[in-house]
């Protein structure tokens, strides 16, 4: 006898399948200790496809994985699923360069841009919350089809999730499920990386390991690549292990104009130009200028002011504390 749904959100979600994802894993994923190195050039167009489900931790603000998000746009990716566990320009960003057709969301940037795609039927909204999309990419990871919650239940999210609530058979109380997702590819922007994918993250995290552990394929874009035998000297520092990989792409300012707190303040002058492109016209110039006619994340650095300006993003004391704790 199966278990009873009491209430079922409206939402549209990928049913899971975890043995499928599982008996992807260990039929891909390789422990071969290789230099993964490449442009994000080569990865994106290696690794993001057209029609793909698109995961990546944290926001364009705080270690945002900008420099990949920025080459997605320039390869003209289109109609990916995006996982907005907490974004604000990346939203934006994909959405205004066509790439995206349907949006899970935790939080995602307000704006004209992303408005007028949803009134005009190019996007599709899903509604979760952060901890829900987090907890759906634990169920990934755990190769389990859904995780319980006391999240979501009674509130407008729940109605347009796709998320259900059954009786508790232990409780007897309600409960709500949140499906497993395990993503075709995630995005990843990191403090440090070695050759072959042992990554180090310091500060603010959402889910990097779990988003990673429940992805297909894994970019992993790094400010610093450093040599093994230091990740060796340290091994728990390393949040995400090689073997996750798929990709290493070394990026100095890659989450530019966000944060990467210990080594880089936000770009606030960037960050206002972008926001007040506010107009179809206005976000396309921004794109033209900023993505489509630069050639790669070196060229759009030289771009913004070069090597005078991005020092001054790091004399920020604030930003400098702690980071190696």
């Amino acid at each position: 006898m199966g278990t009873e749904i009491i209430e079922s959100g409206e939402g549209e979600f990928i049913a899971p399948d975890p043995d499928r994802a599982r008996a992807w894993m260990r039929e891909h994923k390789s422990r071969e200790l290789k230099s993964k190195v490449m442009s994000e050039k080569d990865a994106v167009e290696r690794f993001v496809k057209d029609g793909f489900y698109l995961s990546y931790d944290l926001s364009s603000m705080v270690r945002g994985p900008m420099a990949l998000e920025r080459e997605i746009v320039r390869q003209r990716k289109r109609n990916l699923w995006i996982a907005a566990k907490f974004t604000l320009l990346d939203t934006t960003l994909l959405v205004a360069g066509g790439c995206v057709s349907k949006i899970d969301v935790g939080f995602a940037g307000l704006g004209r841009t992303l408005f007028s795609a949803i009134e005009n039927g190019e996007v599709e909204i899903i509604d979760w919350s952060n901890g829900a999309l987090a907890l759906r990419h634990l169920a990934g990871a755990m190769g389990v089809p859904f995780l319980p919650t006391r999240a979501l239940m009674g509130t407008d999210t729940f109605k347009h999730s796709g998320a259900k609530v059954i009786e508790d058979p232990f409780t007897g109380n309600n409960i709500c499920l949140v499906p497993a997702i395990n993503p075709d590819v995630a995005i990843i922007h990191v403090n440090q990386c070695d050759e072959f994918g042992n990554s180090r993250v310091f500060g603010p995290s959402v889910s990097p390991v779990e988003t990673a552990m429940a992805s297909r394929r894994v970019i992993i874009s790094a400010e610093e690549i450093i040599p093994t035998e230091d990740i060796r000297k340290r091994p728990g520092q390393t949040t995400i292990p090689y073997y996750l990989v798929d990709a290493v792409v070394h990026v100095p300012f890659g989450a530019h104009p966000g944060t990467v707190p210990g080594l880089y303040t936000y770009d606030t002058a960037h960050l206002e130009e972008f926001f007040a492109a506010r107009e179809p016209d206005e976000i396309n110039a921004y794109l033209e200028k900023y993505i489509y006619n630069v050639a790669d994340h070196k060229s759009y650095l030289k771009l913004i002011g070069g090597p005078a300006h991005l020092e001054k993003l790091t004399q920020d004391e604030e930003y400098k504390e702690g980071y190696y704790l």
